[in-house]
C-alpha cells in the first residue's frame, strides 16, 4: 500500500513532464540532454544560493505552516531576492541553446521546474510516502511540482522576453512587474497565508490560481512578441 502511493504521487509529479516535452515538440529535437544540461546549472544556482543564504542568513530559519507566529516579512523578502539569481542562470542556460525562441523557453523551463522536483522533493517523497500512514501532504506536494512546471516555463519566457532588443518599450514595464511577481512569488503566498490564515489545500489552490493567472498574462505578451519577432 505504502509503494502505492508513493508511486501515485511520483506519477502525479512526473508525468504532467513527459507530457510537456512529448506534446510541446521536444522530443523531436532530442532535447533530454539540453533539459538535463539546464538542469545542472539549476543545481549550480541552488548551491551559489545556499552560500549567500548561509553568510548573510545564517540564523533565519524559513517560515512554516506548523509555525505561523515565526514569520518575518522583511526577512522572507530579503531571502526572495536571493531568487534572483536564477534569473542569471535561466539567461545563461538560454543563451548556449540554439533554436526558436519557444525552443529555449521549452527546455530551459522544463530543465529547471524538472532539477527542482528532484533536488527538492523526489527525497520526501521517497521518505514520507512509504511511510505506514497515509498522508495527504504529498499528495500536496504532487501538485506543486505541476504548479512549479507553470511557474518556470513563466518565469523562462519573461527572461527571454527581457533580454529581446525588440521588445516594445510599452510592455518593458509590464515584463518587469511580471518578473517582480514571480521572483517574490513565495514571499506573497506567505504573506496571504499567514494574514488570510489559508493553510493546506486552501493555499495550495491559491499558488495554483496565482501562478495560473501570471502564466496567462506572460502567454498574452509572449504570443504577441514572438508573432512581431516572426
Amino acid at each position: 500500500m505504502t509503494l502505492y502511493h508513493f508511486g501515485n504521487c511520483l506519477a502525479l509529479s512526473y508525468i504532467p513532464f513527459w507530457i510537456v516535452y512529448k506534446y510541446c515538440g521536444l522530443s523531436e529535437y532530442g532535447a533530454f540532454w539540453k533539459c538535463v544540461q539546464a538542469g545542472g546549472v539549476y543545481a549550480l544556482t541552488q548551491l551559489g544560493k545556499m552560500l549567500l543564504l548561509a553568510t548573510f542568513f545564517p540564523t533565519s530559519g524559513d517560515y512554516s505552516q506548523d509555525d505561523p507566529d515565526n514569520f518575518s516579512p522583511l526577512q522572507e523578502l530579503l531571502k526572495c531576492t536571493v531568487d534572483l539569481i536564477d534569473l542569471i542562470g535561466l539567461s545563461v542556460v538560454m543563451s548556449r541553446i540554439a533554436g526558436k525562441g519557444h525552443t529555449k523557453v521549452l527546455i530551459a523551463g522544463l530543465g529547471w521546474a524538472g532539477a527542482e522536483l528532484v533536488l527538492s522533493r523526489l527525497l520526501v517523497l521517497w521518505v514520507g510516502a512509504r511511510g505506514t500512514e497515509f498522508d495527504w501532504r504529498y499528495i500536496q506536494k504532487s501538485f506543486e511540482a505541476n504548479i512549479s512546471i507553470v511557474h518556470f516555463l513563466s518565469v523562462t519566457a519573461l527572461v527571454w522576453l527581457y533580454s529581446r532588443h525588440d521588445l516594445p518599450k510599452q510592455l518593458l514595464p509590464a515584463v518587469v512587474i511580471l518578473i517582480g511577481f514571480h521572483s517574490y512569488k513565495s514571499v506573497i503566498c506567505d504573506m496571504i497565508s499567514h494574514i488570510m490564515h489559508m493553510y493546506s489545500w486552501s493555499l495550495l489552490a491559491f499558488k495554483a490560481v496565482f501562478s495560473l493567472t501570471l502564466a496567462l498574462i506572460v502567454l498574452h505578451i509572449y504570443g504577441g512578441v514572438a508573432t512581431l519577432a516572426a
